[in-house]
C-alpha cells in the first residue's frame, strides 16, 4: 500500500514520511565519521589535491616541450629541473616563460606535499587492523593512511561489492533484457577513496608482475584508463578482505 502524501511534498509531509520509516526501523542511516580524525583526513585530502595539481603541471610541461621540439621529457627529470635551465630547453622567450610558470607551480606543490606528509605522519599511525594494507603492491604508508581514514569502520560494509561501490570502482548502469537503458549516479561514493585506489593501481603494475600481466591483457582489449580502473576494482575488493580479516594480500587470489 502506498501511503498518501508521497505525490505531494513539503517539509511537513517529508517529516511525517521519515518518521514513519524510522518507526519501522527501515530508514537508511549514514556513517558519522569520528570527529577526532577529521582534521587529519582533510590534510590527506589536501595532499591529494596537490598531487593532482602537480600531475597537471607535469603534463602541461611535457605537452609544451613535445609541441615545440618534437621530443619527450620524463616526469622525474622535470621535478629535478632548476628554473634556470628552462631557457636551454626552449630557446623562444615566450615558450620558456610559459614553461617556467608551470615549473614554479610544480616545485611549490612538491614542497607543500612534503610538508603535508611530514605533518600527517606525526599526527597519526596505521591502526593494527589496517597494517596489512602495506602488503598490497603499490600501497605505501600515505596511501594506506588515506584508505584507512576514508574507509572508517570496515564492518559497516556487508560485502566486498559494497565497499568497491563506495570506492566508485563499480559500473553504474541500468540494464533491461540485456540492453543498456541508462546510467545511475556515477558520482555516488567517496571520490577520495576512488582516487586512492586508482593511484594504487598505477603503482601496483610497476611492482607486481602478476598485476602487470592482468593490466596488459585488459589494455589489449580496451582503453588503458578502463584497464587501470579494472585493476583498481580488483584492489578495492581485495583490500576489503585484507582490512576486514586483517590478513596479508594474496595476489593469486585477487588476480589469477
Amino acid at each position: 500500500m502506498i501511503p498518501s502524501g508521497l505525490k505531494y511534498t513539503n517539509d511537513s509531509h517529508d517529516a511525517r514520511w521519515l518518521a514513519h520509516l524510522l518507526r519501522l526501523d527501515i530508514l537508511p542511516t549514514g556513517y558519522i565519521y569520528p570527529k577526532e580524525e577529521r582534521a587529519t583526513r582533510d590534510l590527506l585530502r589536501k595532499r591529494a589535491q596537490m598531487v593532482r595539481l602537480s600531475t597537471t603541471n607535469i603534463l602541461s610541461i611535457q605537452n609544451l616541450f613535445a609541441r615545440n621540439t618534437g621530443g619527450s621529457i620524463r616526469g622525474d627529470t622535470i621535478k629535478r629541473m632548476p628554473v634556470e635551465d628552462v631557457a636551454l630547453l626552449l630557446p623562444h622567450e615566450d615558450h620558456a616563460l610559459a614553461l617556467s610558470c608551470n615549473l614554479s607551480v610544480l616545485q611549490q606543490c612538491q614542497k607543500q606535499i612534503k610538508i603535508l606528509q611530514r605533518t600527517v605522519l606525526r599526527r597519526i599511525r596505521l591502526r593494527p587492523e589496517f597494517q596489512s594494507l602495506l602488503t598490497v603492491p603499490g600501497i605505501g604508508q600515505i596511501l594506506a593512511l588515506t584508505i584507512m581514514l576514508e574507509t572508517g569502520d570496515i564492518t559497516r560494509f556487508d560485502k566486498a561489492g559494497n565497499f568497491a561501490s563506495y570506492a566508485r570502482c563499480v559500473d553504474s548502469k541500468k540494464v533491461s533484457n540485456g540492453k543498456k537503458k541508462g546510467e545511475n549516479n556515477r558520482k555516488n561514493g567517496n571520490k577520495y577513496l576512488a582516487w586512492a585506489f586508482v593511484e594504487a593501481a598505477n603503482f601496483s603494475i610497476r611492482f607486481s608482475d602478476t598485476i602487470k600481466s592482468y593490466y596488459q591483457r585488459k589494455s589489449a582489449k580496451t582503453k588503458k584508463v578502463i584497464a587501470i580502473k579494472a585493476v583498481a576494482h580488483k584492489l578495492a575488493r581485495a583490500c576489503y578482505y585484507v582490512m576486514r580479516d586483517n590478513v596479508a594480500f594474496d595476489v593469486k587470489k585477487a588476480f589469477m
